[in-house]
């Protein structure tokens, strides 16, 4: 397979980061244990993590071929191994704050620079969508082991252990591994050479020049709203499973991965989908099956008892059910990436990588903390099942997407 080395060493670093990165939802559920502190204090932490990817990639993205995609993911993973390091001596809900702060920094870095990469090691638009695909369903397999990984550190007995931070050894472990992988590999960044004529402020300004195209405004829009469904749902089902659907904690997060597994699978379904048929009659369908399911499955979540559930055998249909929305919401978001970035000049893919990963953040920031509001003064099912009302915007805003798609590609 051609460049399969840099391609590897791709899936990795996202392997990576996709198990730190979303085990925010479990760390929500053990700090509110280890630390005290309240559901609406513990989404914050989603906005450590994704206010210091906007914030990075926003000032960064622009500059990163200066600093050369392969150099600017070596520094991201070095980051990345000693806020894992630091995360086991220091066992306090300040250095979660940072742990967080500090994996955002390095998954900016680390997304513009594969985004970006795309482009140089595939051929085509058809190419380019099926890898983003794969990539993306690569992530999500990360946060599936990362779901298992977590869960096995975490003492069901004693609630209030801090035994799980142990799980971050292994993680600094692995980051360095990636580290070294990418180290050794080549990545022939030649087509992206930066242009000595313009300096740091003209490229940043041809980075927001991009979001005066209707094409590119309307892409953003769609992208925020996706991923506030997305992490609304991730950060907060483990907490679901554990106070509404009364589960011991280790298995609250286990049944968790289910979510994770349906978006490895339902990415990993859409980069062959997606290669035969249109993308937005795939996305439309999958965007109204996706509201269905939340308003069939939240009622079986009513009336279930207060016994705590230990066992697998014991969990209620919810938990099963539910998740399954990940194979339905798992095609959008990589779909519409690669449209808008194959719609533009390799050259600007990076400044765009940098825009999706600002907007992506700030969806995934708000949607953490409006769920998270909700479970405190409403309820998990409530939470929930409010996420149809975005679904159903995302819908029309992606039929708009559709049309300025195709009057871009009828004048260029």
């Amino acid at each position: 397979m051609k460049n399969w080395k840099i391609k590897l060493s791709l899936f990795i670093n996202y392997f990576t980061f996709a198990m730190l990165l979303n085990s925010v939802g479990t760390v929500i559920l053990q700090v509110q244990n280890n630390y005290g502190v309240t559901e609406s204090s513990a989404s914050i932490l989603e906005a450590f993590k994704d206010l210091s990817i906007a914030i990075t990639s926003f000032f960064i993205a622009s500059y990163i071929v200066r600093i050369g995609y392969k150099r600017a993911m070596l520094i991201a993973l070095g980051l990345l191994t000693i806020a894992c390091l630091a995360m086991t001596q220091v066992p306090a809900f300040w250095m979660t704050k940072i742990l967080f702060a500090a994996t955002g920094i390095g998954f900016a870095l680390t997304k513009v620079s594969v985004f970006a990469t795309i482009g140089l090691v595939t051929d085509d638009e058809k190419e380019h969508v099926s890898f983003m695909n794969f990539i993306e369903s690569f992530f999500m397999v990360g946060i599936l082991s990362g779901y298992f990984i977590f869960s096995a550190f975490v003492d069901n007995d004693n609630p209030q252990s801090t035994s799980w931070l142990a799980v971050y050894y292994l993680l600094a472990g692995l980051s360095a591994f990636a580290f070294i992988l990418l180290w050794m590999t080549k990545l022939d960044e030649s087509k992206v050479q930066h242009d000595d004529t313009k300096n740091a402020a003209d490229d940043f300004a041809d980075m927001l020049k991009l979001i005066a195209k209707p094409l590119v405004l309307i892409f953003i829009i769609s992208a925020f709203l996706y991923v506030l469904i997305e992490q609304g749902i991730m950060s907060w089902l483990p907490t679901f499973n554990s106070k509404i659907l009364h589960l011991s904690n280790s298995l609250a997060i286990q049944m968790s991965s289910i979510l994770a597994g349906s978006f490895a699978v339902g990415r990993f379904i859409g980069g062959f989908t997606l290669k035969r048929f249109d993308w937005f009659k795939v996305l439309a369908i999958c965007l109204v099956a996706a509201a269905v399911l939340v308003l069939l499955t939240m009622p079986l979540a009513q009336n279930l008892g207060e016994e705590t559930i230990t066992s697998l055998a014991g969990a209620p249909l919810a938990a099963f059910i539910f998740p399954m929305i990940g194979i339905l919401l798992a095609p959008v978001y990589p779909a519409i990436n690669s449209v808008i970035l194959s719609s533009l000049p390799v050259k600007q893919h990076a400044p765009m990588s940098g825009l999706i990963v600002v907007f992506s953040a700030l969806g995934g920031t708000t949607g953490s903390i409006i769920t998270g509001y909700m479970f405190e003064h409403l309820d998990g099912k409530t939470a929930f099942t409010m996420s149809v009302i975005p679904i159903g915007v995302i819908l029309v805003v992606l039929w708009i997407f559709k049309r300025e798609t195709a009057k871009h590609v009828a004048v260029h």
